[in-house]
This record gives C-alpha cells, structure tokens and sequence, in this order.
C-alpha cells in the first residue's frame, strides 16, 4: 500500500473515522498497531513477523541491559540485540550480495565459484525500522533512556505506519513521550496535515513521476550509448526526481501524522541549497545522517582523537552509509564519494577557511555550485543499475565516447533545466527558513489556491504508478 493510491485514501479514512471515534487512548493506540501491521501486510504478510520479533527482542533486550549489574552483562546484551536486528538485516538484504562478491574475488585465482541463486525477497523499510528499534536500545545501554513501561507504547513506535517503510527514522526519546497523552489534532494541525500531504503527493506523481521520471529511465535503464547531453540532463533529471520522491514521501509521512496529532522531525531541508557537503548532509536525509552521525561516528570516535582518525571515521560511516542502501558496490562508491568530499572539505577549510572570499555573495554561490555538481556525480553511481552503466555516463558526460545511440530531445531537455531551475532557487529562497513559515507569509487565498492547483494537477497526472525509491532500501 503506497501513499500515491487511492487504497491509501480508503486506508486513511478508515483510520482517521475509528481514531477520533468515542474510545479510550490506550484503545487508540491499539488501534493504531493493528492499522500499522495491516499497511505493512499489504505488501508481504508473512514480513509481519519480522516486526514482531524485532519489537519483542528490543523490548525485552532493553529492560535487561538497563538493569544489568555488571558492565559485561551489559554489554552482552547489547551485542545480542545488535546480533538480532542486524542478522536479520543482513540476511534478507546482503546475502546475495556477499555470496556473489565472494565468486568475483575468488574468480582472478583460477576458483571458479558457481555463487548459487539466492532468491530472497527483500522485506520492504526493513532497513528503517531495524534502526529505529536500535536506537532505544542504544540510547538505553547509554543511559540516555530508560526503558519504556508500557509495551503499548513501544509496539506503537516501531510499527507507526506513516513513516514505517521509508521514514523518517523517529528516535524513542522523540515518539515515545508522545505517547503519554491524548493525541487530537485541532483544525489548524489538520489542515497543515492536509495541506503537507497534498505537497507531498504534487512532489511525488507530478515532479518526480511525471515530468523527471521517463527522461532518468531513458538514459540510465536503456541499452543504447548516451549521448552527453543526455547523459547530463538525466542526471539532473535524477537529482531532481529522488529529492521529490524521497522528500514527498517524508512530507505525507509528516502530514499524516499530523493529522494523528503526532509530530515527526524534518527529513529534508532544501539540500540544493547546501554550502559545502557538512551542510548537504545536515540538509538531506537528516533523520538517517543524525543516525549516523550519534551512533557510527561519534561511536567511532569522531573529531576528538585527531585530523587522521576524523578522516577515518568519516570514511567509514560514509561507506556504511553508503551501503545501508542497497547491497550493491555502486552504493559503496557513492558513500566513498561523500566520505572523500567531507574529507576534502576539512583539508580545504583548514588551509583556507580563513580567506574572506568564502564569505562573500559570489564566494558562497561558487561553493554551492561545486557542492551541487559533485552531488550530482555520486547520483551516477547511485542510479546507474551497475558499474558499466555508471562509467558510461561518466564518459559521456566527459565526451570520451564516439558515438551515440540515446538523445534526448529539446522539450526533454527544457522540461529538465525549468525543473531543476525552480527547484534551486526554491531550495535557495527557503534555505534558512520552513515549508511552515513560508506558507504563513502568504494569504489564505494564495495558499489556497496554490494547493488546488497541486491537487488537480496530482488528479490530472498521466504518469505511470511508480513506487517510492526509498521503498527499496
């Protein structure tokens, strides 16, 4: 069940009569786990079980670590719950991966490794909530959280279905304290609600579907050689299509919580307007990079144990990061790249952070513009379906091929370049501010009216059925 289906709207409805209906809170939140277990089940229901065991093992891992007498004890139990999540993490999603990464190593030795077909169904969000449930149990080994006392709560956390598949990760610290009271929403959170969903589903069937979609699917999925205009343009064509996509499922997975009375943190803040790759990263995908950033590198060590180990660590968690989305080398090279670029930006900031150029008007444009074109070039290696695919376009778009098969036309290429062009200048517009305060600027007419103009052209929309990308991860 995807949010850009009518299904959905049923599901929603449903969902919306029965909670505001005359019954208890607790009753509520029942209500909500059983709801949240159906929408998970209209994809794979025997994956319900993963859920399940994930809930219980941290439940019941946590209350142990947290009264645990001794620190080995502690940690035991720790190890045990990490074993759990990231076993079964591991399983469904990096066998294959790692059975055929051994038969390609191997291979250049004269072993020839038949690597067996493993058809494992990968459980969709699988990747999202085994690092929502191992936040509360690292936050509780850390002392920072005491374990929950009502399971009702918990099993709500980590099976709340607006951002269960694709996000944003939600912390136990942040949704569980919301648990203790009533959630109504008022009219006004209502219409925000609506108003974010609307926005939401205009990013994702208009945006991302219909206009940026087909040309990222004819350069990076076709056989023919690209030319380098289209290998250009498609990929401008992607870096536009996954921030809608992602950021559209981010904001319906907001505004339906909204209109539950819950609140869910920001998971996009106009990374297009980013000045250097810290700022892309404190801007894009912020509930996973925060993850990262709390339990990886800081983990790790981070910045306290000198420049050489900061390198390190930001290498590695990049890495992981990159590979956290899929199981594929090419997701590995794009968290290499973003590992390099951080590490970059530290060693340039060092030797000439001080000059005043960086502070001006034309020195922070330039700098956005190089952060956005190296943005765009690790979203070849993101998109492109294996290695062949994304040296292509790169030579392509460095004009070392000879020939051409795939063009894209004019109205392709405009259709590109306006999007893009009013996306950045949006994301630059807004780069300091909220969706929330800049809707609050215009009158109630425009507003209004603008979002008419969303909802009928989502209504009106042409384009093909499309599944979230982060459904994949």
């Amino acid at each position: 069940m995807v949010f850009n289906s009518y299904t959905f709207i049923l599901f929603f409805l449903f969902v919306l009569a029965v909670y505001y209906s005359p019954i208890s809170w607790r009753n509520k939140k029942i209500f909500l786990i059983f709801s949240s277990y159906a929408f998970y089940a209209a994809w794979n229901p025997p994956f319900v079980s993963l859920l399940i065991i994930s809930t219980l093992t941290d439940w019941i891992l946590a209350q142990r670590i947290y009264y645990a007498t001794s620190l080995n004890r502690r940690r035991l139990f720790l190890v045990a719950s990490l074993s759990v999540n990231l076993g079964l993490l591991g399983f469904f999603k990096y066998s294959a991966f790692l059975v055929q990464s051994f038969s390609d190593l191997v291979r250049p030795f004269g072993i020839m490794y038949q690597a067996p077909e493993l058809d494992i169904i990968l459980p969709v969000g699988i990747s999202f909530y085994t690092f929502q449930t191992l936040s509360y149990t690292i936050d509780v080994y850390r002392r920072q959280l005491k374990p929950w006392t009502s399971f009702v709560d918990y099993a709500l956390f980590v099976t709340f279905f607006p951002q269960l598949v694709a996000g944003p990760i939600v912390r136990a610290r942040d949704f569980l304290p919301q648990t203790l009271r009533e959630k109504v929403a008022n009219a006004r959170h209502l219409a925000w609600g609506v108003s974010l969903m609307i926005l939401g589903l205009f990013q994702k069937v208009v945006v991302a579907d219909g206009l940026l979609a087909p040309i990222v699917e004819k350069v990076y999925d076709g056989t023919g050689i690209v030319s380098p205009l289209a290998a250009g343009i498609g990929t401008l064509a992607f870096a536009g299509q996954i921030f809608c996509d992602f950021a559209g499922y981010s904001t319906i997975a907001i505004g339906v919580a909204m209109c539950l009375g819950f609140a869910l943190p920001d998971n996009f803040r106009f990374p297009y307007a980013a000045i250097g790759f810290s700022d892309f990263w404190r801007r894009w995908h912020i509930s996973l990079s925060s993850w990262l950033r709390d339990y990886l590198y800081i983990g790790l060590g981070g910045n306290r144990h000198g420049a050489v180990k900061t390198f390190r660590n930001l290498t590695v968690t990049m890495l992981l990061g990159g590979l956290w989305h899929g199981a594929s080398w090419n997701f590995v090279v794009w968290g290499a790249l973003h590992g390099t670029y951080l590490v970059l930006e530290r060693i340039v900031a060092a030797l000439a952070g001080h000059w005043a150029v960086w502070r001006t008007g034309a020195g922070r444009v330039f700098l956005a513009a190089v952060t956005f074109a190296l943005v765009c070039f690790a979203w070849v290696f993101f998109r492109a379906n294996d290695f062949p695919k994304a040296f292509e376009i790169v030579q392509a778009g460095l004009f070392l091929l000879p020939e051409y098969e795939t063009f894209v036309t004019t109205g392709e290429t405009a259709t590109v370049l306006i999007t893009l062009a009013v996306l950045v200048t949006l994301h630059w517009r807004l780069r300091d501010t909220t969706i929330e305060s800049a809707a609050e600027r215009l009158s109630p007419l425009l507003r209004g009216s603008l979002l008419g103009l969303m909802l009928v052209a989502v209504a009106m929309s042409p384009g093909e059925d499309r599944a979230f990308i982060y459904f994949q991860f």
